[in-house]
């Protein structure tokens, strides 16, 4: 398969990688069961690694992988420390942050509305530093954009009290959010560099987004693994 996006870094336990899928596969859990596993089988074909899904709750839970007691943990985030996983954050408007440290370990972030507005993923970069990680790097995958996500003005004044940056308008003058904003915003908070990729869901025909096609739109995902 080819990802929309792919990067590869050096680090210092081998070399991690990062990729954001496109509308060619659909991963979310509306998806024909078939479909799904088809699409686990050409994420793994092409990393070399074995997925790794949770069920996205949006909230601020951070799962450490492997765990053999809850293989599809209820979580917004992913970490571990493993070579040979290949961590999944699904989304259809959502921000789908991929975070790789020097040392090697990896975390993938579910951000919806609820979830930067919570912080889940200043968590993740807690739970990482937790485990040792130091030198940690973001990048920052297709999402709806600030000029198309309108939401209520008290949505709006609610989540940007908490995240300031997510404050915006719609390219028609009504209010809106700008998620990406504030992931970048709470990224720069927690000291950690970032890259975004990727564009505008709503606007781009590649991309599946759930405000453009509503309960048709399937999951993308950001995909990140390390190879020892």
């Amino acid at each position: 398969m080819t990802f929309l996006v792919r990067h590869t870094v050096p680090v210092d336990a081998g070399t991690v990688s990062v990729a954001f899928t496109d509308r060619r596969l659909d991963l979310g859990d509306l998806a024909p069961d078939d479909e799904r596993a088809a699409a686990l089988r050409e994420i793994a074909g092409a990393t070399g690694a074995t997925p790794y899904l949770m069920h996205q709750v949006h909230g601020v839970e951070v799962h450490v992988v492997p765990d053999p007691d809850d293989p599809f943990p209820d979580a917004d985030a992913l970490v571990t420390q493993e070579a040979g996983v290949a961590l999944l954050a699904r989304a259809a408007d959502c921000v789908p942050v991929l975070l790789a440290a020097d040392t090697g370990t990896v975390g993938a972030v579910h951000a919806g509305r609820e979830g930067v507005r919570r912080g889940v993923v200043g968590a993740a970069v807690g739970r990482m530093r937790e485990l040792g990680a130091d030198g940690i790097h973001g990048w920052v995958g297709p999402h709806i954009c600030g000029r198309c996500y309108e939401v209520p003005e008290e949505m709006r004044d609610e989540v940007a009290a908490a995240v300031p940056a997510t404050s915006a308008t719609t390219s028609w003058g009504t209010p809106a959010l700008d998620l990406g904003a504030g992931v970048l915003a709470q990224l720069a908070e927690a000291g950690v560099g970032a890259t975004e990729v990727g564009g505008c869901t709503r606007e781009d025909g590649r991309l599946h987004s759930h405000r453009r096609d509503g309960t048709a739109a399937g999951r993308m995902a950001g995909v990140v693994w390390r190879t020892a």
